[in-house]
């Protein structure tokens, strides 16, 4: 059995949003935050996490992740306010000492 997570990733003043799926939280939340230009996540600004739930089945993480993302605007808004109504980062106190992004580690040498 893995831990995964179903997340949402926010620009918090024009609330657009990336929902994703991940077994690593702390790392996928950094790779956001360093994202670049060319990613969907950097040309938008989409460095807030402020909605995630935890999953003991892949599967489950998956299917939530697919449902959310076809959900209407309002919705997506709604469930991150249920939990999270000052729409604040909830990785602003992290540590990200010793991460390094996606980029760099899949650079080929």
């Amino acid at each position: 059995m893995k831990t995964m997570y179903t997340y949402i990733m926010a620009h918090i003043k024009n609330k657009l949003f990336y929902v994703g799926v991940t077994n690593n939280i702390k790392q996928r939340v950094f790779d956001h935050k360093n994202a670049t230009f060319e990613t969907h996540v950097g040309k938008y600004n989409i460095k807030a996490l402020v909605w995630f739930e935890k999953h003991d089945e892949p599967l489950a993480a998956i299917k939530r992740e697919k449902l959310i993302k076809k959900w209407k605007r309002e919705y997506k808004i709604n469930l991150i306010e249920s939990v999270n109504p000052e729409w604040n980062d909830l990785a602003a106190d992290w540590d990200f000492t010793g991460f390094i992004t996606s980029k760099e580690r899949f650079k080929k040498d």
